[in-house]
């Protein structure tokens, strides 16, 4: 099941959302999540998962990558649904029983917010993790944020350190996945059991999985060492990043289509 988790992978389909530079896309990104925080009215909703569909549509991502992205989400968006449902007391009364009381304003509110998350998902995966690799997505950062240079910032150190995270988030799912089938060959059993058995026995996972972690750090980092890795001063890029036509072509396109998101939101709460 592990191995299924597509959070932090490439897939490269040749899209046309995988040929745009990353920096509109990160912008695009920034601009889509502000956007789906906006999102209050039934319309806008609709307006936000068509959008949604053409991203997927755009980045040609096959139906079962994009199952496995949201499926490790499910169980979270399901709380946010039930915490809220149960806890919004405001409007009219749908369903009593003793101290729970379910309202028309808290199951709207607790379906809002829990596709809010799945689309937050999904716009994250289409338009970074799944469209964009960690070294282009750390270059893009570093573009963006080189005026902060001006005040002494570690722009390069930060932006590498995230696309290093990024690059391993698929390593260290493989890894666990190879631990718990190497644990379960010798006797260990995950499914059965109270849930605190089932939590102690993750501990003969975590300690292997966190040994290995901090092996690899050390390998990376004596790695980087023995090619002279200095950190962002000085250095050069073998493929400077280019805005082309095309690229301007789809960020004016995804720009309107968050404008029109804005826009229906902004006329069905007047």
């Amino acid at each position: 099941m592990l191995s299924d988790i597509s959070l932090g992978r490439y897939i490269d389909t040749g899209s046309v959302l995988h040929r745009t530079d990353p920096r509109l896309k990160v912008i695009l990104y920034m601009v889509y999540l502000i956007s789906i925080f906006i999102v209050n009215s039934p319309p806008a909703l609709l307006v936000l998962f068509i959008l949604t569909v053409i991203q997927l549509i755009a980045a040609k991502i096959p139906l079962e990558i994009t199952w496995s992205t949201l499926k490790p989400v499910l169980p979270l968006a399901l709380f946010i649904l039930v915490i809220n449902i149960f806890t919004i007391k405001q409007g009219d009364v749908l369903w009593t029983w003793k101290f729970l009381t379910v309202t028309d304003v808290g199951t709207t509110r607790a379906i809002l917010m829990a596709l809010r998350l799945v689309f937050l998902i999904l716009s994250t995966s289409v338009l970074l993790t799944l469209t964009t690799t960690p070294l282009k997505i750390a270059d893009a950062l570093e573009s963006l944020l080189g005026p902060l240079k001006a005040f002494r910032v570690p722009v390069h150190e930060a932006s590498m350190m995230m696309s290093i995270a990024l690059r391993f988030i698929p390593t260290l799912i493989e890894e666990t996945d190879k631990i718990m089938k190497a644990q379960e060959s010798r006797g260990a059993n995950y499914d059965t059991g109270s849930a605190f058995s089932r939590l102690k026995g993750y501990i003969t996972v975590l300690i292997p999985l966190f040994v290995s972690s901090f092996k690899r750090a050390e390998d990376l980092a004596v790695a980087m060492d023995a090619r002279c890795y200095r950190g962002g001063r000085n250095r050069t890029k073998l493929n400077p990043l280019k805005i082309t036509k095309k690229d301007v072509v789809v960020f004016i396109l995804f720009l309107l289509g968050a404008a029109a998101l804005i826009g229906t939101e902004v006329y069905f709460e007047r």
